[in-house]
């Protein structure tokens, strides 16, 4: 049966180029969903690095979890990140799984849900667009709720700019990417 695969997106190098690219490979993995509002945020990390475009896309999928992981650095490599000891360098695009339905995955490799969901807004504001009453599988908390709680100290701006060039699910609802939810 088709599980929910929330999957977050970044670039701090040519995102406006690399971050639509990344989610049209998405599809890849099964069908589109939802792609959210793209923002802007200050690069996390000890030295100064370029701010960073963030989003969210949601794709339903038969893959596992160990899987998805795979394809995401598959398509990390095929976008041109290289990947170094400094897990803060500036990097073309950067994908991480999220979320897999409500599934609780702990390996070497791949934590399931990403822990940061609870502590960073660019990931919290950005899964909460694409399906907000959606439970956290441990904390139990509707994405939404964890995103209110992170607007406060979020420094996102939204770039609908961006948001414009990704590519659209393919479904016959209108879809359009998300309206920006007051942060900035």
């Amino acid at each position: 049966m088709p599980e929910r695969a929330f999957i977050s997106l970044g670039s701090n190098i040519d995102p406006e180029k690399y971050l639509p690219l990344a989610v049209k490979r998405l599809e890849e993995l099964g069908p589109l969903i939802g792609v959210s509002m793209v923002y802007q945020n200050p690069a996390i990390g000890p030295s100064p690095a370029p701010d960073f475009l963030n989003a969210a896309a949601l794709v339903e999928t038969n893959l596992t979890a160990e899987d998805i992981h795979a394809r995401l650095r598959e398509i990390e490599s095929d976008l041109g990140r290289v990947r170094t000891s400094d897990k803060y360098a500036p990097r073309t695009i950067d994908l991480d799984l999220c979320l897999l339905g409500s599934q609780v995955v702990e390996t070497p490799e791949l934590r399931l849900p990403d822990p940061d969901v609870l502590t960073r807004p660019h990931l919290a504001i950005t899964l909460a667009e694409l399906a907000s009453d959606f439970p956290h599988p441990v904390a139990g908390e509707p994405l939404a709720a964890i995103a209110k709680r992170l607007l406060p100290g979020a420094n996102l701006r939204p770039r609908p700019d961006v948001a414009r060039r990704m590519p659209a699910p393919d479904t016959e609802t209108g879809w359009t990417p998300a309206a920006p939810r007051g942060v900035g």
